[in-house]
This record gives structure tokens, sequence and C-alpha cells, in this order.
């Protein structure tokens, strides 16, 4: 499988990029991700020219515009920051990428709650890293997360469920786009999409349906914005079970009494908070090919990233 293209900040690789010369290596970036994803490495602040090893920097002022400050010297870099920043993120258009990792904390990078300074030296962690928000701004659709909040067995499933999707998207819109090509992928995640907002699943049932006369980029468009939109909602343990009572109905006329009380019994297990998603999944996928449920199979929400990843073991 060809590797996703994510954006990822330099010192979470290993690089010793830190104003101290030290680094921050994430092993689950390196040694997990990194067999599926192909990683632009990014450091704000030595791509800004602020050189190695530095003086620390800080955000002081009002955390929706907050000044970029040395700690000891109380030199002012908010203009050579935030002029970097924007003109990086233009950069960055060509790079196609699916995802970004952020490191926390950090008045360059952190992605939330990173520290800004009031006038009398009090911090509150209301910020936003200088780059990462001109970041999302630049891409707002592009999955984004913090090398901290992926230690969350569920912030950690929802984000790669997120790039490997997007990825999906993309690959599609270079092989020429149709409204075909589009009820396909749209059929293909429509559980997927299901587990994540029922709002969301109609409104875009509706937009694939409804395609005649339209042009097709605003609709392509339109459906990619909803697409995002709905998976960086929480796909929750009742959603779920909503998702797998449905599928259950796929099954009505072939499972024996036996095998629908066992694939109730496993969901409810589920719901209850005995037994990890990936277990009533495992149980439909052995039924799937049973039965040979052609749609069921062809559904990612069975499989939206890969199974080594074991993103569904814990949630």
């Amino acid at each position: 499988m060809e590797k996703i293209r994510i954006g990822v900040s330099t010192c979470l690789l290993g690089e010793s990029v830190r104003y101290d010369g030290g680094h921050a290596r994430d092993r689950y970036v390196t040694d997990t991700l990194a067999q599926y994803m192909e990683f632009m490495p990014v450091c704000p602040e030595m791509e800004a020219g602020l050189g190695l090893p530095r003086e620390p920097i800080r955000l002081v002022g009002d955390p929706e515009s907050p000044r970029v400050i040395t700690i000891k010297t109380n030199k002012d870099l908010t203009e050579t920051m935030t002029n970097w920043a924007r003109q990086r993120v233009r950069e960055l258009e060509k790079e196609d990428f699916c995802g970004f990792i952020f490191k926390s904390k950090s008045p360059s990078s952190g992605m939330e709650r990173v520290k800004v300074y009031t006038e009398n030296g009090m911090p509150v962690k209301k910020g936003v890293g200088v780059f990462a928000r001109a970041f999302m701004e630049h891409f707002p659709l592009i999955p984004v997360e913090e090398e901290g909040r992926l230690h969350d067995p569920h912030l950690r499933e929802n984000f790669i469920e997120r790039i490997f999707t997007l990825n999906r998207w993309r690959q599609m819109l270079k092989e020429k786009p149709s409204a075909g090509t589009l009820v396909k992928f749209h059929t293909r995640h429509k559980l997927l999409l299901l587990s994540h907002s029922t709002k969301h699943y109609r409104e875009m049932g509706k937009q694939v349906a409804e395609t005649k006369g339209k042009k097709l980029s605003e609709i392509l468009d339109h459906y990619e914005s909803l697409l995002m939109e709905a998976l960086r909602l929480k796909a929750t343990v009742k959603k779920h079970t909503n998702v797998l009572h449905h599928m259950m109905g796929y099954f009505k006329k072939q499972l024996t009494a036996d095998e629908k009380q066992e694939l109730l019994e496993v969901i409810n297990d589920f719901y209850n908070g005995l037994v990890p998603l990936i277990v009533p999944l495992t149980l439909f996928k052995h039924y799937v090919r049973k039965y040979e449920q052609s749609y069921l199979k062809d559904q990612f929400y069975l499989s939206p990233h890969p199974m080594e990843l074991k993103l569904r073991n814990r949630v």
C-alpha cells in the first residue's frame, strides 16, 4: 500500500530541533504510524530562522491574537513568526497532506490549550500555536491532532480513521470523478458516516441522490466538507450500537436463531462496556463471509484502517 502523506512537527520524529537542542520523539508516530504514513516534517521556529540553540519563546496577551515574545530578552517575534507561517501554509498546499500531527503545548505548534501569559505574568491555557493556527485556518478540512492526545484511544481512532477516509476520497478525485463514482464512494461509507452522525448521513445521502443538473465540482466540494465535518463528530458507543443493530437487518433471512442470539449478546456486551468494538465486528465479518453479504463486505465501517493498528481493540 502506498503510504499516506501527512505533516508532523519535526521534533516528534526524534530530530534535535527544540530550543535547547533536544527532541520529543514520539514512538507511536515513528514506530507505528510510520509503517503506513510518509512524514513531511515542519519545525516552525527553525524554519523561521530562530536558530539552534535559541532563546525559548512564549505567547503573551490576548489568547485570540497573542504576541510571540522571547522569555529572557523580551524580544517581539510576532511579525517574524506570523509572516513565516502564512507563507509556509501556502507552500504546503502542494504537499497534498491528509493530516498533521502537532507538538502539544508548543507556542508555535500546539493546537489547543497552549499557555498564554497575561500582563501580570500569569498563564492561561487558552492559546493556539502560531503555525498551528495558520495551518488549521488555511486547511480547515485536514485532520489534525497533537501527539499527546493520540494516547487517548478514542481520539487516536477518530484521527486515523479520518486520515484514511480523506486519502480514499483524494484517490477517487484523482481517478476522473463522476456522479457514479461519488455514489459508489458514498455507498461504501454509509455505515461509517452513520456511526458518526445520523444528520450528516441523511444530508449527504440526499445530496448524492440529487446531482442531476448541478455542477459536479460544486457537489464534490460540498460533499467533502460534509464528509470531514461528519467524521470529526465522536462515534459513541450508542452510535456504534445503532449501526451494529442496523447491520443485523441484512442477515434477517440467513441467521439461525442461535446465531442471532449470539450476535445480540455480543452487541449487548459491547454496549455495556464488557468487550471492545473489535469483538462484535469480528463476528459480523464471519457472517459476512459465511452468508456472502456483498453490501456489508464493501462497507469501510468494518475495516476503515489497517487491522494491524489495533485501533478498535480499545474503543
